[in-house]
């Protein structure tokens, strides 16, 4: 969990981002507030992106990013502070113009505490609407996970 890592050796690519978990993401029980697991997960989608060329800069760019069309999260274990975590994104499907990225949060044993699912469209922020997926992109995003389509 040291760093940044992108795993193309079962089909789908799996981009790895390491975390602990921060006093700021707990709520009054001790353990990860249910919304902040979003922002977790979004912090990951936004390093995966810039990873791969399409972060804040291109997008500002370009006009063109990746718009959250439908999430849902699985909350598993509990995750408390100083835990190492790390957060697995792939991509799940592709279903005409949109994609399904498939993220999990794991801990140090392998054990999955959070998974979700987040529907995702290429949208262009100045006419608001969703475009097709373009051969770029679907270089970008990768193959994705044959268990998924």
């Amino acid at each position: 969990m040291d760093g940044n890592t992108i795993d193309t050796a079962q089909g789908a690519r799996t981009f790895t981002y390491p975390l602990i978990i921060r006093e700021s993401h707990l709520d009054t029980f001790g353990h990860v507030n249910n919304a902040t697991y979003l922002q977790i997960y979004e912090e990951a989608r936004w390093e995966l992106a810039t990873e791969l060329g399409f972060g804040l800069e291109e997008v500002r760019a370009s006009g063109i990013g990746m718009a959250v069309l439908e999430a849902t999260v699985r909350f598993l274990r509990e995750l408390r502070l100083r835990q190492r975590v790390e957060v697995r994104t792939r991509l799940g499907a592709l279903k005409g113009k949109v994609f399904v990225f498939k993220q999990a949060i794991v801990d140090e044993e392998g054990l999955v505490a959070n998974e979700a699912d987040f529907t995702m469209a290429r949208f262009d922020l100045g006419a608001r609407k969703i475009l097709p997926l373009t051969p770029e992109w679907l270089e970008l995003l990768g193959p994705p996970d044959a268990a998924a389509t």
